[in-house]
């Protein structure tokens, strides 16, 4: 049987028919320009058969990519064939989750604003072991272990020779809100006081006292690519994810999270109200 479409080859679609948009060309005008029929171009951005390098690389020079972009997307191109750790997990992973972990293996930084939860890459296992029974409280502890496991595998990407670069701005409710219990959430607060001592992640909190703020309606990341074009937004929602690419919505969230940066505590107090939250625990 034959398998579908990587979540790499996926993203390949995506981010040359976002190129093919930012030129506001057809896709018979692109086949045009570098001799290869509508149909080819077509079957590049659905994601759909084998695809050969040479032809991203004429089509990124085609659309006027930066040199920083058409490495990056010939990179993607020369990968989409490769599976991520994840895939040896089978069907039971989400098409979203596919997503997700393909975009996280690949960012160089990860911009989160988080109004509920610390982020899944900063959280300990009891932590997460409780938001995730605490979702849906009729998962076997099987199905719990599962995804806990597959949350803390996330994590390894932070002990990489370069890491990504995680920015975490948490809502004030994210470090006084008791998750599991107290003595989680102790070991949980803990373990973010010792992030704040590694070079690749910076940390702020949003204090109550800031009032309204940009994002209320909720949380979002930002998966930076090696490139802002290649940024996408991830949305986690109740029935899956979202995942916005366009670039409206890429400035409307870009712009956010600078507000919300500029509105929380420096990264100093910030630390020590997590440390006072702590010892009040």
């Amino acid at each position: 049987m034959t398998s579908g479409p990587t979540t790499r080859r996926r993203q390949l679609g995506s981010t040359l028919r976002k190129l093919r948009d930012r030129k506001d060309m057809t896709l018979e005008e692109a086949g045009k320009l570098i001799d290869v029929s509508k149909a080819t171009i077509s079957r590049y951005e659905t994601k759909e058969g084998p695809i050969k390098w040479p032809i991203v690389d004429a089509l990124c020079r085609a659309y006027g990519a930066s040199e920083a972009e058409r490495q990056a997307i010939v990179s993607l191109a020369k990968d989409a064939k490769v599976q991520g750790w994840w895939t040896s997990l089978g069907s039971k992973i989400p098409e979203s989750m596919n997503f997700l972990l393909t975009l996280e293996d690949e960012a160089v930084r990860e911009d989160h604003f988080a109004c509920t939860y610390v982020p899944g890459l900063l959280q300990t296992r009891g932590y997460s072991e409780a938001i995730i029974r605490a979702s849906d409280m009729r998962q076997p502890a099987k199905e719990v272990e599962r995804q806990v496991s597959i949350r803390l595998k996330r994590q390894e990407i932070l002990n990489r020779p370069t890491p990504p670069h995680i920015w975490a701005i948490l809502d004030e409710s994210v470090i006084r809100r008791t998750v599991g219990n107290t003595s989680v959430m102790r070991e949980q607060l803990g373990h973010l006081l010792s992030c704040i001592d590694s070079p690749h992640v910076t940390l702020q909190v949003l204090p109550f006292a800031s009032g309204a703020h940009a994002s209320a309606m909720g949380s979002f990341v930002i998966l930076g690519g090696a490139e802002p074009s290649l940024d996408v937004i991830y949305l986690d929602i109740l029935t899956g994810a979202l995942f916005l690419e366009k670039e409206e919505e890429l400035d409307r969230y870009r712009q956010a999270f600078d507000y919300l940066r500029a509105q929380a505590l420096s990264i100093t107090t910030s630390a020590t109200l997590i440390e006072k939250a702590h010892k009040e625990m």
